[in-house]
């Protein structure tokens, strides 16, 4: 592989990771200062962002900047980040 390669393929895990810090972040202030967990808008702007997401993965995989396995740990990494957020959001509400 050569070092521009090399270059190209760190360029686009570290979009997609930035990708998904913004859907973290936003899932955050969503539940911090909008809507609980259970509301449809809460679920359609999870779905629609964690499918675009995928969507954007699986182009850098088959394009070879992002191997498979990368591009799902990514996704995994976030599933659990946000299945953290959920819990503590879901506590704090119960309180």
């Amino acid at each position: 592989m050569t070092d521009e390669t090399i270059n190209y393929r760190e360029k686009a895990y570290a979009l997609l990771k930035a990708d998904a810090d913004k859907i973290v972040k936003l899932i955050q202030v969503q539940m911090d200062n909008l809507t609980m967990p259970q509301c449809p808008l809460y679920e359609e702007v999870l779905d629609t962002q964690m499918f675009g997401l995928s969507r954007e993965i699986d182009f850098a995989v088959r394009l070879g900047l992002v191997d498979e396995k990368d591009g799902k740990a990514l996704l995994d990494s976030l599933e659990r980040e946000l299945s953290v957020l959920h819990e503590a959001s879901t506590k704090k509400r119960v309180r």
